[in-house]
């Protein structure tokens, strides 16, 4: 009889561990880091093929992760930041105007942002660096947009004379007040990274931490202490920069312990500005900015690769397995859609253009849930659905084979009338569906 209690005593204290182990484990929140660049290319770090900037972190990040090779996104910055803040593509979103300096528009309190939705969930929710999605009304700037702190600049490093012809101040801002104007933008990406450092040093419970660089958007800046230090020119200087930068944060999210426990997204907005705008050459020429596409076709601004398509590395231990290379498609609103799902956090209830990536990630799917991704530009300007992508904004179709010719150099659009009328067709659907026209007609 004793024996039979002894028994039940043993089954009841292994019953409650059960239980209580993966509640526990599923209390462990990961926390979100977000390392988020400006108009770097393709082409620009070690791991996707520079031959000359050294990019020791960034290529360490990909080893322990997984590197992307078919991520796309909006191909400039705008849209970009509304896939990854939103989850959607930016014709969906109500901006009512525009977002850099004098613009009057800004993200509508319909948005439900990553930061709004991971707050929710329980994490501190921390920005540095640089927004883009409305200043001029305060409820835009990101301290009303879900994130507990901001250290950065309202909009592109640009917007000040000579490259455009503003009056309104280029300023720092902390919370919802400018705090240093004018500014020297030389060390500001020393000045983020240390910002960040500081905030995982603090950092009590799961953390967001979304940072968004300055560079290498133009015009390039760099400290004193790696000026003239890459092969790869100032321009090189700039994209070591960065990442150093990237190393500094994967060092304080090992001090502090958490490195184990923390998802890290690395990608750049869109492609490299090669085919800038008069505006920029005023005080240099075209040499300034030697950002790679690498063999992709087009630059940033344009719905060829070459502006959309940007380096993405994914590296989440215990969940993403480290060494993978993939060229699935990937799109910019899946990164919204997977770190709600890792934070445990509520969708929104409007539509979302994102999936969760991660059975995708961890291995247990051997495909990405992505079928297609949009380009929206001048209207809807192409569509890419598995391998196909359809371009109409020339007024000639334009339809590429993505796996056999990832660089769009041979049209095969006449010989396959039927596949670029079936793109057309659901270019067509989705234009509708978000007010907008298909460029080309």
């Amino acid at each position: 009889m004793a024996g039979m209690f002894a028994r039940a005593i043993r089954l009841c204290f292994l019953l409650t561990l059960t239980l209580w182990i993966p509640a526990s484990l599923a209390a462990e929140k990961p926390n979100v880091v977000i390392l988020f660049a400006d108009d770097m290319g393709y082409g620009d770090p070690g791991c996707y093929g520079h031959p000359l900037i050294k990019t020791p972190n960034i290529d360490r990040l990909a080893g322990e992760g997984i590197r992307l090779t078919s991520f796309v996104t909006g191909s400039w910055c705008v849209p970009s930041r509304t896939q990854l803040i939103t989850g959607r593509y930016m014709p969906r979103v109500k901006f009512n105007g525009g977002t850099g300096s004098d613009g009057k528009g800004g993200l509508p309190d319909s948005e439900k942002t990553l930061a709004e939705a991971l707050k929710e969930a329980g994490y501190a929710t921390h920005m540095v660096g640089k927004w883009h999605l409305g200043y001029k009304e305060k409820r835009f700037l990101p301290v009303n947009q879900g994130f507990d702190t901001w250290f950065g600049l309202p909009y592109s490093n640009d917007y000040i004379k000579p490259w455009v012809q503003t009056n309104e101040p280029l300023g720092l801002y902390r919370g919802d007040e400018m705090v240093e104007h004018p500014f020297d933008q030389d060390p500001l990406t020393t000045r983020y990274t240390e910002e960040a450092v500081g905030l995982i040093e603090k950092a009590e419970g799961p953390f967001f931490l979304y940072l968004a660089y300055a560079m290498p958007h133009l015009p390039i800046h760099v400290s004193d202490a790696r000026r003239g230090k890459s092969a790869g020119g100032l321009y090189g200087d700039v994209i070591e920069e960065v990442d150093w930068s990237v190393g500094e944060v994967l060092a304080a999210l090992e001090k502090k312990g958490v490195a184990d426990n923390t998802l890290v997204f690395f990608a750049s907005d869109n492609g490299p500005w090669v085919e800038m705008p008069p505006r920029m050459l005023r005080t240099q020429n075209k040499l300034w900015h030697a950002g790679s596409t690498g063999p992709l076709r087009g630059s940033k601004g344009e719905t060829y690769e070459g502006g959309p398509r940007v380096p993405a590395i994914v590296r989440w231990p215990g969940t993403v397995p480290a060494g993978q290379v993939s060229g699935e498609l990937v799109g910019m609103p899946d990164i919204y859609r997977t770190c709600l799902a890792a934070g445990g956090a509520t969708l929104p209830e409007h539509v979302l253009d994102g999936h969760d990536l991660t059975p995708f990630l961890s291995g247990k799917a051997d495909a990405s849930p992505r079928e297609d991704y949009y380009y929206f530009r001048s209207g809807l300007e192409a569509v890419r659905v598995g391998r196909w992508k359809l371009r109409t904004v020339t007024g000639k179709p334009e339809l590429f084979d993505m796996v056999t010719d990832p660089y769009e150099r041979v049209n095969r659009a006449d010989e396959l009338p039927d596949r670029v009328a079936e793109l057309r067709s659901r270019m067509g659907q989705m234009a509708k569906e978000v007010s907008v026209k298909v460029a080309g007609g």
